[in-house]
């Protein structure tokens, strides 16, 4: 047995306490605030990191407000070391997704860590401990327990602004999770797009074709319709990523629920559909970055804070936008759908001379088609994100994401 190893069965005891450092779960009022005051310890002095709405994470960890709990479950501990909070952690399941991996696959997210070995290895085993005893033979990390555009995969390259929702981690934890044992399951990559550049010419020869054919007709999201707008995602979005590995349809709940949480920051002329005559084909939907409004914050929102935030979209005290997800169904993917989607959205940001700058986040390493459409508009690499898989049992090879 190695000493890793070792190492880990050493601290799977009972009272999940080793030295001075102590493993609680997050059971009551006080052990949820250490749970998110440990990030802003972690990060007091990282010039880059903005601290997420306090509210936002527990919503996560609310079983009335996160529909995933509906085919789910969650656990969080908190990590100390002679009394005061060093590290924090969750586990969850997706019982709609854990069973259909070529193993059980549970997951583990939120993770925040001093740089100390022992003190990461005692929260991922705190992860491993409870999976393998709710039945799952490996685990995903750090990833959420809710849909991928927030909170997904470990920042391993472009330690620079985050965009809203995307996570942003301190370097040394990649050694921490591959020190550990775990083996990368995908990339994730996210280019800049410099708005204040003219589109690449071919691109726009390509939109030009593309915007000729008269079956083809782009709309912007109108809150008036906004269920229509949801139902046409919700079949662009299980239609285009069906293929993608373990796909679970997506909830209309959960679209109804993000859009109504983010209704102050939506930009409907930021968010775009395609249709081939009236059915629903394609869409990219791109948010304000308000992480150049919250930062000062600190995680609070209390009614000042919202003010200020309201204020600060109104005043247009914003450069950046995220582009969080675009899709386009299979069948349509040849009549370059995409290029008539980004070329509306270009035209319609031209006008919003205050926005500068596009953040495409992310796209996977299966996905070389997207990939290859993002180089195509002129944008360049920012951010390598990895979400990574650890077997349980050293006998099971867990391959890779598949190609889509």
């Amino acid at each position: 047995m190695s000493c890793i190893c070792q190492h880990r069965l050493n601290l799977l005891h009972l009272h999940n306490k080793t030295d001075d450092m102590e493993l609680i779960e997050v059971s009551n009022k006080q052990v949820e605030v250490d749970f998110l005051d440990v990030a802003r310890f972690i990060y007091r002095d990282d010039p880059h990191w903005v601290c997420p709405f306090d509210a936002e994470i527990n919503d996560i960890f609310n079983p009335s407000v996160n529909v995933f709990y509906s085919h789910g479950e969650t656990i969080r501990w908190v990590l100390y070391n002679s009394g005061k909070a060093i590290g924090r952690v969750a586990a969850f399941i997706n019982r709609n997704k854990a069973f259909g991996y070529e193993v059980p696959t549970g997951g583990l997210g939120f993770f925040e860590c001093i740089n100390n070995q022992e003190a990461a290895f005692m929260l991922f085993d705190s992860c491993r401990k409870w999976l393998e005893d709710q039945g799952m033979k490996a685990m995903d990390g750090p990833v959420n327990f809710g849909e991928n555009d927030n909170f997904w995969g470990l920042l391993v390259e472009g330690f620079t602004h985050p965009g809203y929702g995307m996570p942003y981690h301190m370097p040394y934890y990649q050694h921490l999770f591959e020190s550990y044992g775990f083996k990368e399951y995908f990339q994730q990559r996210t280019n800049h797009l410099d708005l204040t550049k003219p589109i690449p010419a071919r691109f726009g020869k390509i939109a030009d074709w593309v915007l000729r054919k008269k079956e083809f007709n782009y709309r912007h999201f109108d809150f008036r319709q906004s269920e229509r707008f949801l139902a046409d995602f919700k079949t662009v979005y299980d239609g285009a990523w069906k293929f993608h590995d373990n796909f679970t349809p997506i909830e209309i709940d959960t679209l109804r629920k993000t859009f109504t949480k983010a209704r102050a920051i939506i930009d409907p002329e930021l968010i775009w559909f395609a249709y081939h005559h009236d059915e629903p084909i394609g869409f990219e939907i791109i948010f304000p970055d308000i992480n150049q409004l919250i930062k000062p914050f600190k995680g609070k929102l209390n009614l000042i804070h919202k003010l200020s935030l309201l204020i600060g979209l109104r005043l247009r005290r914003y450069s950046r936008a995220r582009m969080i997800i675009m899709g386009i169904l299979p069948r349509y993917q040849r009549y370059g759908i995409e290029a008539g989607i980004i070329y509306h959205l270009y035209r319609t940001i031209l006008k919003k001379t205050w926005i500068h700058e596009l953040e495409l986040s992310w796209v996977g390493d299966f996905n070389p088609k997207m990939q290859a459409l993002q180089a195509a508009t002129g944008s360049v690499f920012a951010k390598k994100h990895v979400t990574y898989r650890f077997s349980f049992n050293s006998d099971n090879m867990l391959n890779r994401s598949a190609t889509i």
